[in-house]
Formats: C-alpha cells, structure tokens, sequence
C-alpha cells in the first residue's frame, strides 16, 4: 500500500474519483425530481439532461443543463490545476486528464457506467491544448447552429481537437489525446448506430 503515499497516485485517484461525480444525475434529481439514468438516452450529460427535464419545465432544462456542462467540464479542469501549482510533470498531467474523462464515463458511483465525456473531455483539453480545444468549440458550435444534432455536432469537433493538435504540436506525444478521443467515439457507438440508422434526435 505504500504506492497510496506516491503523489503521482494520489492525483491519478483523485482525478479518477472527481471526474466521476455524476453532476447531471445528482442536479435532474435535487432540482426537477426525475432521474435521467432512467429517461431519454439514459446518460448524465448536459444533453439528457436538457432533453428529459425540457419535457417538464423548460425553463429549468436550460438552467440544469448549463450547470452539468459547466460542472462536468470544471471537475475536469480542477485536479489538473491543482498538480499544475503543485509542480507535477506534463506527463503526469496528461495521467490525470485521461483518468478525470474516464471517471466521468465509467464512473465508481454508478456501478462503472456514466455520461458521453465530451464536456470533461473539453475541460481537461482546454487545459492541455487550448488552441485546439478552442478550434473543437468553433466546428461544435457551427455543428449546433447548423446540423443540430448533439453527437454529430460533438464528435466532430473531437475530430477537429485531434486532427489539429499534429498541426499545431507535432512534436508532442499524442498518445493521451488519441486514448480520450477513442474513449469519446467509444461512449457514442449508441449514437452512431442510431445515426446510421436515421433515428438520431435532433436537438429542438
């Protein structure tokens, strides 16, 4: 048990336990009463949680489902800052960073099952990679405004981190960033299907 008193473990838990607060469940709950584990597409996303509150009280929808997505991006964020000030090695915050996406996806509260990842995604490569995070925001939103399809508008912008990210940092070691990506394309292969399909929901 001595590898518990290794600061390295110490973040990599703490990321892994952060990341995996299921905000969305907790706030659909605490505020609208219903549980969204149990609703719509059945993830604890911003998306569900819009989409499953909205059939109740629209106004709240909005206001749940900007709290998960500022919430689930911020505990992304959080640990990563913390070993940044407290002088942990790139390679150790890139540990973290995976750990916070696969906490949020395959949470330790939720008997390993969880959200889509995008917000947590966007939050820890926002920290690591703003330049490309902020490129992936760009292609999102213009995804939103124009196919307004949640996972496309989603994934496509994850595409667009990725690919830009050899652009802009070719000399950097992207195993990590390939390893969220995969993570991310992993927890949509639902979506994916349905979008095959033709029975992806466009977001109203």
């Amino acid at each position: 048990m001595e590898f518990l008193f290794n600061t390295n473990v110490q973040f990599f838990i703490a990321a892994y336990l952060v990341g995996g607060i299921p905000f969305g469940l907790l706030l659909a709950k605490k505020f609208a009463g219903v549980d969204v584990k149990a609703s719509g597409s059945g993830s604890i996303g911003a998306t569900n949680v819009l989409r499953v509150v909205k059939e109740t009280n629209p106004d709240l929808a909005k206001k749940l489902g900007a709290a998960t997505l500022a919430l689930d991006a911020l505990k992304g964020i959080l640990v990563l800052a913390v070993a940044y000030f407290a002088g942990m090695s790139e390679s150790t915050l890139w540990g973290i960073a995976v750990l916070a996406v696969i906490g949020h996806c395959f949470s330790p509260y939720l008997g390993l099952e969880g959200g889509k990842g995008i917000a947590t995604g966007m939050g820890v490569m926002m920290f690591m990679l703003p330049i490309e995070t902020i490129i992936a925001l760009v292609v999102w939103a213009i995804g939103a405004k124009t196919i307004r399809i949640s996972s496309v508008s989603s994934l496509t912008g994850v595409a667009a981190l990725l690919i830009s990210s050899f652009f802009i940092h070719p000399q950097m070691a992207h195993a990590p960033v390939v390893f969220i990506v995969f993570i991310l394309y992993y927890k949509h292969i639902p979506n994916i299907i349905r979008l095959l399909k033709g029975e992806e929901k466009r977001v109203v």
